[in-house]
């Protein structure tokens, strides 16, 4: 093979691994928006938490299973002895996650459980480095830090800390949220450890695992009333597991933890805009600061280094 080839060969590979990262980059961003969206559909269900999350798992699977099958991927279900350790620990994580938030809200509020949850991004970065051995780099960490900065300032945590009223149980509430945000930092290591199995697959064993542990929570408080609450339901499984998942672990396989620890920073801040837009929760100058700095941040991170 000339020289001619092996140039042409390697600006191949590098335009391909481009494209890889660019369609890793909007798979993720674009499954972290769609879940911005839940608490919309959460609200008009109006459905206890963790009745929900069984919804959500329960139509999550019924469309993920359509999925794999007409992806004719049903073969990957069949977990190996090397896949299946990581695919239930996994969706566990995930599911404890789950009910750690829930239970956290119930202590603190939605807004502090959501800035304390997303510092899930530095445990992120430390069990990259740690596990998987990705250099962090100073750019990511400051990226990091601002965002995670600017997330405070977003759901106005700091003005309501500083007029000191804190509920009961506050404390407990902060240590739920920070284990429950190490849970789900470890299924975003392990996904991207199985980035061998195809993402529905994982999201599958996952709402499979929600669907067998929380089936008894509806039963024993009973069922949400029969019409547009089981719609809003339907679609807290179709469009915020079954497809928001499937995007998020797609993306995830083409990305390093630097990047996905920056853009998981897209989910609360879609998050506060629709709270904003939906509930006329109106954004004050600290949390329209705090909304721009994210940005800033994000694109900062994304920013190329010229060599």
């Amino acid at each position: 093979m000339n020289t001619d080839q092996h140039i042409h060969d390697g600006a191949s590979g590098c335009a391909q691994g481009i494209r890889g990262h660019t369609s890793g980059a909007l798979s993720f961003v674009l499954g972290c928006a769609l879940l911005g969206t839940i608490g919309v559909f959460v609200y008009e269900a109006h459905a206890d938490p963790l009745t929900a999350t069984w919804f959500r798992c329960t139509f999550g699977l019924l469309g993920l299973t359509l999925w794999v099958m007409l992806r004719r991927q049903t073969r990957h279900l069949r977990l190996t002895r090397a896949t299946a350790p990581w695919v239930l620990c996994a969706g566990a994580l995930m599911v404890l996650s789950w009910g750690l938030f829930f239970s956290a809200i119930e202590r603190t509020s939605a807004g502090v459980a959501i800035v304390l949850f997303h510092v899930q991004p530095m445990w992120v970065l430390l069990l990259g480095a740690l596990w998987l051995k990705e250099p962090i780099g100073r750019r990511r960490i400051a990226s990091v830090s601002a965002a995670m900065l600017g997330l405070v300032l977003a759901t106005g945590m700091a003005e309501r800390t500083a007029s000191g009223t804190l509920v009961p149980g506050y404390w407990r509430g902060v240590v739920l949220c920070l284990v429950g945000a190490f849970c789900m930092a470890c299924v975003t290591i392990i996904a991207k450890r199985l980035r061998d199995v195809p993402a529905g697959i994982l999201a599958w064993w996952q709402c499979a695992i929600g669907t067998l542990t929380l089936w008894i929570w509806p039963v024993q408080r009973g069922w949400p009333a029969w019409g547009m609450s089981w719609l809003w339901l339907a679609g807290l499984g179709a469009i915020h597991t079954g497809i928001a998942y499937t995007l998020i672990y797609g993306g995830m396989a083409r990305l390093n933890t630097g990047r996905i620890a920056v853009f998981q920073f897209v989910y609360p801040a879609v998050a506060i805009v629709v709270d904003w837009l939906f509930f006329d929760q109106r954004l004050s100058g600290m949390q329209s600061s705090g909304i721009m700095l994210m940005s800033v941040a994000i694109g900062f991170a994304e920013r190329a280094p010229r060599r």
